[in-house]
């Protein structure tokens, strides 16, 4: 392999004048640039970023840390943030920090800890997380991607709003009885997401004065569980509501299929409203707020490069788009169609 001493003497200059050259710190002339560059190129010469973490004390490496890997939102946010690291020219490592895991621990003791990044981003850590203040302590630009944090720039979704308004749509169409369903179970970590979501739901339910015939049914952010969840829950024909309100859409997914298994119409007989714009969501005809976690992991690092340049890095927090697309899986209730 072709180091820095090999294009300099192919380009007929000195090893530092080369390293001007390709790293683009400190004065050559252009004609010079475009010799070395050329050089570089017919030797496939690629430069190391340890070497030049040597001169300049960057790594141009970016820690994201993740709760899972194994679901739809993390997956699209991973794919994102690494398609705009890599066209930035930096390297990703990837940490897997699952909730009250003894690997988590160890991730924030020993390999966070020796400081190999040029920045942090993390994704869905909760308000009274301790690990906030852990790496507020490191000293590094950090970004959140999800709820928003005190005193943490973050970018996401309001989850109260979008509760809020999948709520108002079922309401809108006339239904008045609506469940939400995806609630955390007991046995599960906290999730604010889904508490916000959940919020909405019943402020729009309050709203409407249909606070008495609110309910939270538990359901993980999975379609075998929202499915599990749903079959449970549409069985019994004398109380099965007209109308749910997903936390997720793989949880609107697996309501919609468990629907058709129990011989329940979608639209006619049930309406279903989910959150998040995953990619199964038209191939099931489902109404949902999109979100588009791909775009919020580029965005979140367009964000995070600019803290690491030296922009202003007081906590702020950045608002990511989302919008109601309407589908097949929501239309008014039976008694009203009858009506008309």
């Amino acid at each position: 392999m072709s180091g820095i001493a090999d294009v300099a003497r192919a380009a007929g200059v000195s090893k530092s004048t080369a390293s001007r050259a390709l790293t683009g710190r400190g004065y050559v002339s252009e004609h010079t640039r475009s010799r070395v560059r050329d050089a570089a190129e017919r030797l496939g010469y690629v430069a190391s970023t340890n070497a030049a973490s040597l001169v300049t004390g960057r790594t141009h490496n970016i820690a994201l840390i993740v709760p899972r890997v194994n679901r739809w939102y993390f997956g699209s946010v991973i794919e994102g943030v690494e398609r705009s690291l890599i066209s930035a020219g930096f390297d990703l490592t990837l940490f897997v920090a699952e909730p009250d895991s003894r690997d988590r621990e160890s991730l924030y003791a020993h390999f966070l800890a020796r400081k190999r990044f040029d920045g942090v981003l993390a994704v869905a850590l909760e308000p009274d997380d301790d690990d906030i203040e852990r790496l507020r302590d490191y000293g590094k630009p950090f970004l959140h991607i999800g709820n928003e944090l005190p005193g943490i720039t973050t970018l996401g979704v309001d989850n109260f709003v979008i509760g809020r308004m999948m709520t108002e749509h079922l309401l809108t169409l006339g239904h008045t009885d609506i469940a939400f369903l995806g609630r955390t179970p007991p046995s599960e970590p906290s999730a604010r997401d889904v508490d916000d979501r959940s919020a909405g739901y019943l402020a729009a339910m309050t709203e409407a004065g249909l606070a008495g015939s609110a309910r939270l049914e538990p359901a993980t952010l999975t379609l075998p569980d929202g499915y599990a969840a749903a079959a449970s829950l549409l069985a019994d024909r004398t109380s099965r509501p007209s109308g749910i309100v997903a936390a997720c859409d793989e949880i609107g997914i697996g309501t919609i299929i468990a629907a058709r298994r129990l011989g329940i119409a979608v639209p006619a007989q049930l309406s279903v409203v989910a959150v998040d714009g995953h990619d199964y969501a038209d191939m099931f005809t489902l109404t949902t707020i999109e979100q588009d976690p791909a775009a919020q992991g580029e965005e979140a690092v367009r964000l995070l490069l600019e803290q690491i340049a030296g922009a202003d890095a007081r906590p702020v927090r950045h608002s990511a788009p989302a919008r109601l697309v309407v589908r097949a899986s929501t239309a008014p209730p039976a008694h009203t169609l009858a009506a008309v």
